[in-house]
């Protein structure tokens, strides 16, 4: 049996300082059903909406009322799908049809909405079509059968990433996890990149050092804002 390892992405949050526009960009140019908008949980005045992929996947949209509106290339947004931008920002996000001809559709789908589609462009393992969506985001729609990695794992720039070949097994074959009997305790200290313990430590480590049962009683919000009928 497979050890356990996430299957799939629940949902990936984007930042908008426009809900309504990216909303009526996902569901209407994209043909993405609106599921969930509330007040987001915790957060005073923001709000949290969410367009549907799947029945346990989605784009999510988070409008704070502090959000920044400004564009800044190379730091908040990537030039297009190679750009550059900051580490640990988004660079481009890719959406999965299951067939070329989906793909073409949701091209000309795309392009009967108004919006502009390069491609498709053939890279072996997918095949994908490039647009932009509102507030500078850099997307793509792709089809594809899967990643043989075999042939698309290169050596050169896995040596110039520092990757030995020892290292690059470990990589391709992640070791299963045997959970213990007893629960595992909070590490001390953070991830030594986290901005959000750079920027207040003393913040973070008193919401990180909460027991997790005081975190499920205390952040919990289980009521949705309306009752459905039936």
């Amino acid at each position: 049996m497979a050890h356990l390892h996430p299957r799939g992405v629940n949902h990936l949050a984007l930042s908008t300082t426009d809900m309504k526009r990216q909303l009526a960009f996902w569901c209407d140019a994209l043909g993405l059903p609106l599921k969930a908008l509330y007040w987001m949980h915790g957060v005073e005045g923001a709000y949290h909406g969410f367009v549907e992929l799947a029945p346990d996947s989605y784009v999510a949209f988070v409008q704070h009322p502090n959000n920044d509106k400004d564009v800044e290339f190379g730091v908040s947004h990537a030039d297009g799908p190679g750009g550059e931008v900051r580490g640990g920002t988004m660079q481009h996000v890719a959406f999965h049809v299951d067939a070329f001809d989906e793909l073409l559709e949701m091209r000309d789908r795309l392009r009967s909405k108004g919006v502009q589609v390069l491609g498709p462009i053939d890279h072996g393992f997918v095949q994908s079509i490039y647009f932009d969506g509102p507030e500078g985001l850099n997307l793509e729609i792709t089809c594809g059968a899967g990643i043989d990695e075999r042939a698309w794992i290169d050596p050169e720039v896995t040596g110039l990433c520092g990757i030995t070949d020892e290292e690059l097994e470990v990589l391709k074959h992640p070791g299963p996890f045997e959970r213990p009997a007893a629960r595992v305790p909070q590490p001390t200290e953070p991830h030594p990149e986290s901005v959000r313990a750079q920027r207040d430590p003393r913040r973070h480590a008193a919401v990180m050092g909460m027991p997790d049962d005081v975190v499920w009683e205390r952040f919990s919000e289980t009521t949705p804002p309306v009752e459905p009928d039936g």
